[in-house]
């Protein structure tokens, strides 16, 4: 709790120097790789960042790796050749990071990663701005556990793309909350890839699995889209999401709002999608005086349910990009 807090401070801190770091930031020229746009989340996190680069005066360089590592590697080579002055990278995967980041410090470039932890040489970045990825699967299973008591729960798992830090942490948080917990069980797991077509492909082969989905007692989801994409199979198979099968999911994303409103989910673990502002803020501090960050600013996880009155929290989000 107290790295947290600290955690959390620093954040709150840095948005408030944001008017006087910005000025440092202004005609500096930084390259974005973006895994690409396979969730709502993500979409919003694009759109935050270019609004910020906006407002600070940055020239920003976007390169769309359509979930596919190769073609950030080939982006961030592109970066380094064109001179650019930072680089942001939201890394598709956790692993073979070493020798592109290599590079670029070799090139005196700073690499500031968001949203995902890599597998890799802390010198070879200046920090990572990311939530706490095992503690939003956490949250998201102590919800169940205080929800369900101590009736049977068999849960379906949707993970997210295979190797990627969100799916292992999420996962790995889950699996500790229902530790101790023997009435819940996780009956089947498999990637849905964070996308709301696979979501729901996947939830019609556990739905034929288990008893035409009579025996699912909840859906825990890796991020809102690929539950939306659950929610569609639950209906179609005749069921009533968020009463026959609960929905929990993470990255609080409008429409899971909608569904919830509709009582069609129950739960999410807000991701915040504006990663950016404190990235921009420590990238202004280093490029001006070599000011070097914690290695790792960490952004709040909020639990949203039913009693959140979730159709006013939509209002609030529908216009940020997703």
């Amino acid at each position: 709790m107290k790295s947290f807090l600290v955690a959390t401070t620093a954040v709150a801190c840095l948005s408030m120097a944001a008017p006087v770091l910005a000025a440092g930031m202004e005609g500096k020229v930084v390259g974005f790789s973006q895994i690409g746009s396979e969730s709502g989340w993500r979409a919003a996190e694009t759109t935050l960042t270019q609004n910020q680069a906006k407002e600070r005066g940055i020239d920003l360089k976007f390169a769309d790796a359509q979930q596919k590592q190769e073609n950030q590697i080939k982006a961030v080579r592109g970066f380094i050749a064109q001179g650019v002055d930072a680089i942001l990278i939201a890394p598709v995967v956790a692993t073979g990071w070493d020798d592109v980041l290599a590079e670029a410090k070799d090139a005196e470039i700073p690499v500031v990663l968001l949203d995902r932890q890599i597998e890799a040489p802390e010198d070879l970045y200046l920090t990572a701005v990311t939530s706490d990825q095992v503690h939003e699967g956490k949250v998201a299973g102590d919800w169940l556990v205080a929800d369900v008591g101590d009736k049977a729960c068999k849960v379906v798992e949707l993970q997210g793309t295979t190797g990627s830090s969100p799916a292992i942490n999420r996962k790995q948080g889950f699996e500790e909350a229902i530790a101790g917990h023997d009435n819940i069980t996780i009956a089947r797991s498999q990637t849905g890839d964070f996308t709301r077509t696979k979501g729901k492909e996947v939830m019609e082969s556990f739905i034929k699995a288990e008893n035409g989905g009579k025996d699912i007692c909840a859906v825990y989801a890796h991020n809102d889209d690929m539950a939306v994409g659950a929610i569609q199979a639950i209906k179609e198979a005749g069921l009533k999401p968020g009463t026959d099968i609960k929905i929990v999911s993470i990255d609080a994303v409008p429409d899971i709002f909608l569904a919830m409103a509709e009582g069609e989910a129950n739960a999410t673990v807000e991701l915040t999608p504006d990663m950016a502002g404190p990235a921009f803020d420590v990238l202004a501090a280093y490029l001006a005086d070599g000011t070097a960050p914690a290695k790792w600013i960490q952004t709040e996880s909020k639990l949203f349910t039913q009693a959140d009155d979730p159709k006013a929290v939509y209002e609030a989000k529908k216009g940020l990009g997703y």
